[in-house]
């Protein structure tokens, strides 16, 4: 409404004027008596009509209405009178001489000055061409290129068909928008191109005010023997004597009746002035610098969450010209691709884009899944942080420097999340999310995804399920409401992609192309070839020349405070109960006293939870072992990294939560090197809590195992034991001298007690906790592969992939072993998960 009132304000001011300049001709007409024609009364008169014509600066619209422009004089033996013509509103001009002839040179200048100084500025735009001197005709108005308002001359063949490109490209657009407020393109040929491109200059003359092109056209006509030049439409033309130039009929307004043109010779204005060129630069630069600042502000709706998602979202990017340009997830639109070198703006662009959305729509209308794969930078402000405690009430999970593993379970979530709204369509009869009733319509999800190209990384078993997922996802989610926004440097030399690129991709209508992303667009398509920072290239059709849009986008990080109060705003109104969003911090190991399920643990009747770490998933879920009485459930760490230590401490300090004082009894044996303090801690936190607790060293454990390998029958002097035993060894395979020997009156061994512990102590409420620091003293431990059940729980830590699925019998085991991760193996629930161990810092209570 406000542009509509802005343009019908304009409109009234303009008709006022015209009536007003109307009624001055007609008074002063009346006032005089009839002149004949060639008096010197009749000459004065045209003089003093000329001058009224002239538009004021900046008042013309030139896209809609032609502008009186002069040329010159015209020369009768009564005096002179100033001569003007029609030029813009679907008006051109042609002269029979080039600029080679330095009156055309400098006719095109004046006409080129007095065009821009009469629109308000930003409202035309120039484009040279001049194959015949190289731009010569082009060189005194420098300051206007410098100002922006004059583009770099086209001289050879290829610059003067791009720039042709360009012009059709803009005429189709204009002619698409139908606003009253389209930049006017003025293409000022100082020379005739070749027939071809003069055939499309042509052309354009034809193409009406609705077009928004002016042509100005030296050297016409231009054709070869037996030849004959393509004819313009609405063109006032010129031909050049030696003194004097002869005027045709303007189109619409004829000087004569007979179509032979004005009556008098016309002397032709020379250049304007180096000072008014200057100072008509300076006007327009100050003015391209206004329209060019577009701030996070300019994105923003009136008002918040006032919008329904039911059709789709919208929010709008940046400005094209002067005008807003909105972008949508929607039917036609319903995945995005975005491209762009380091330091291109895909941040501040994914920040626009966000913020726009959280402010137009709800929490109940949107949610977003964020993930980035490089520095860890990109949505940091979406979540909580100690120096800021609120977070966007539409972030559903954030990954920060995500790893590869978590990307997946996003994408095997948004999977599960479009198989329950397949029931749920299919429930209400339905096709598509646009159909469902308000009141049962989920909210839109639209996930991104930075620097995507690292999830297909390696072309291994881990790439090749992100490729199914994602390609099931973009094909299927357009109809769910589930959109994806797929950020990176490049899409080409993704191994994993190959054969499959153009099925996933083709399902990504919307590309944005940003400064070096090119290569999201069609390879024919050259439209970002030339972009700067703040810049993009919007395509709705797949990359494909012709739907382009130039965006101009502010820059989020410039507008810090203007984001932090947009953020609090939201996150004050978020709805009651709202959750804080899922994190996954790649880089960050979890603090077992940081964990709200450990914190929540409490003494129960169900089976003990040994809490061992995070699970890498979307909800950032516990990962741990339910120790019951199944035989083989017992907790095994595998692998030489320290951490393993750890994973057991967090495991017994877990289980000693979830025992009453007294009820479980914890045998540690530290009996790896440099296990001995971390041991003493963990006793003296396990004494504190009224547990009892007994060190062990590796006779001790050997006779340990042979007391645990019978049913309990009590303690000393027969007093009842715990109801559970948790033996806890750090370095099992440090005993492996003492197992193995054999009792010299039962020819036992160690071993044979540590099987018949693993087979029946979870029967009797005796588990092992224990790090075996090689898989092979492991499976030599068991008994071999075929005793693998009898410890069901295993965490392996440093084990190399095809090691650990040797070792488990699986042949197709997606696990690369790196720092800070582990692999959770629970083979009674034939489960497997990537997780994150956590550490203790001596403050786990």
């Amino acid at each position: 409404m406000g542009r509509l009132a802005t343009a019908y304000g304009q409109a009234v001011a303009l008709h006022r004027q015209a009536l007003r300049r109307w009624e001055a001709v007609r008074a002063a007409l009346a006032a005089a008596a009839p002149v004949a024609p060639g008096s010197p009364e009749l000459v004065a008169r045209l003089a003093g009509l000329g001058a009224t014509l002239a538009p004021a600066p900046g008042t013309a619209r030139p896209t809609t209405t032609p502008v009186p422009v002069r040329l010159g004089e015209a020369s009768t033996f009564d005096g002179g009178f100033p001569v003007l013509v029609p030029l813009a509103g679907g008006t051109h001009l042609a002269v029979d001489a080039d600029a080679r002839d330095p009156r055309v040179g400098e006719l095109l200048r004046a006409m080129v000055t007095q065009l821009l100084a009469a629109a308000p500025a930003g409202a035309v735009r120039v484009a040279g061409i001049d194959p015949a001197a190289f731009g010569a005709a082009f060189l005194p108005l420098r300051p206007l290129l410098d100002a922006g308002a004059l583009a770099p001359t086209a001289t050879t063949a290829a610059e003067v068909a791009a720039l042709l490109d360009e012009a059709e490209r803009h005429a189709r657009a204009a002619q698409h928008a139908a606003r009253d407020d389209q930049e006017l393109l003025v293409l000022v040929a100082a020379s005739a191109p070749p027939p071809r491109e003069l055939a499309r200059l042509a052309a354009l003359t034809h193409a009406g005010p609705a077009a928004a092109v002016c042509v100005l056209l030296a050297g016409y006509p231009a054709a070869g023997p037996g030849e004959s030049p393509p004819p313009l439409g609405a063109t006032t033309q010129l031909r050049l004597g030696e003194r004097y130039a002869l005027v045709g009929d303007p189109p619409g307004q004829p000087y004569s009746g007979d179509g032979s043109g004005l009556a008098a010779p016309v002397v032709l204005d020379g250049d304007p002035s180096h000072a008014t060129i200057s100072a008509l630069a300076q006007r327009l630069a100050a003015a391209a610098r206004r329209a060019a600042t577009v701030t996070f502000s300019d994105l923003l709706p009136p008002a918040r969450w006032t919008e329904s998602g039911g059709a789709g979202l919208r929010t709008v990017l940046g400005r094209s010209d002067r005008a807003p340009v909105t972008v949508a997830f929607d039917d036609a639109t319903p995945h995005w691709l975005v491209g762009g070198r380091t330091g291109a703006g895909k941040t501040v662009f994914l920040l626009d884009v966000l913020y726009g959305l959280a402010a137009r729509y709800a929490p109940s209308e949107v949610q977003l899944l964020l993930l980035d794969f490089k520095e860890g930078v990109s949505f940091t402000e979406f979540v909580p942080t100690e120096r800021d405690p609120s977070w966007l009430p539409h972030a559903r999970a954030v990954g920060i420097e995500s790893d590869r593993e978590y990307g997946v379970a996003v994408l095997r979530e948004l999977r599960a999340e479009l198989g329950r709204r397949a029931d749920l369509l299919k429930r209400h009869g339905v096709t598509k999310l646009a159909d469902l009733p308000p009141n049962a319509r989920p909210p839109r999800v639209v996930t991104v995804v930075d620097e995507f190209h690292v999830l297909f990384a390696g072309n291994d078993a881990l790439a090749r399920q992100a490729v199914d997922l994602l390609e099931e996802l973009a094909r299927k989610g357009r109809s769910y409401g589930l959109h994806l926004v797929l950020a990176s440097q490049s899409i080409t030399g993704v191994e994993a992609l190959y054969g499959r690129a153009e099925a996933i991709f083709g399902q990504f209508p919307l590309r944005v192309a940003l400064p070096g992303g090119g290569a999201v667009l069609d390879p024919l398509n050259d439209a970002a070839r030339a972009l700067t920072v703040g810049t993009a290239v919007v395509n709705t059709a797949g990359g494909v020349a012709g739907a382009d849009t130039l965006v101009r986008f502010p820059d989020a990080h410039a507008a810090t405070g203007d984001l932090a109060a947009l953020r609090h705003e939201l996150f004050a109104a978020r709805p009651p109960g709202s959750p804080p969003p899922a994190v996954f911090r790649g880089y960050e190991t979890p603090r077992l006293a940081d964990d709200p399920t450990w914190a929540a643990l409490r003494p129960g009747d169900g089976p003990p939870l040994a809490l061992v770490g995070r699970t890498v998933d979307v909800a950032g879920s516990p990962a741990g072992f339910r120790l019951d009485a199944t035989p083989g459930r017992h907790l095994g760490v595998v692998g030489t990294a320290p951490v393993a230590a750890e994973v057991l401490r967090s495991a017994a300090l877990g289980l000693a939560r979830q025992h009453a004082p007294g009820t479980a009894r914890f045998l540690l044996a530290p009996l790896a090197t440099g296990t001995t303090d971390l041991a003493d801690d963990l006793a003296m936190t396990l004494a504190a809590a009224r547990h009892p607790v007994r060190r062990l060293d590796a006779a001790e454990l050997r006779d340990q195992l042979a007391e645990l390998s019978t049913p309990p029958s009590g303690g000393a002097a027969g007093a009842p034991l715990p109801a559970r035993t948790y033996l806890v060894v750090f370095g099992v395979d440090a005993a492996a001298g003492v197992l193995a020997a054999a009792d010299p009156q039962t020819f036992r061994s160690g071993h044979d007690d540590l099987r018949a512990v693993l087979r029946q102590g979870p029967a009797h409420g005796v588990h092992l906790l224990g790090w075996w620091r090689g898989l092979r003293r492991l499976g030599e431990d068991l008994g071999g592969s075929q005793h693998r059940d009898d410890l069901a729980c295993l965490v392996a830590l440093n084990v190399p992939g095809p090691d650990l699925g040797l070792y488990l019998g699986v042949h197709d085991l997606a696990y690369t072993p790196r720092d800070g991760r582990a692999l959770l193996v629970d083979r009674h629930d034939q489960r497997t998960a990537l997780m994150v161990p956590f550490v203790g810092d001596g403050d786990d209570r």
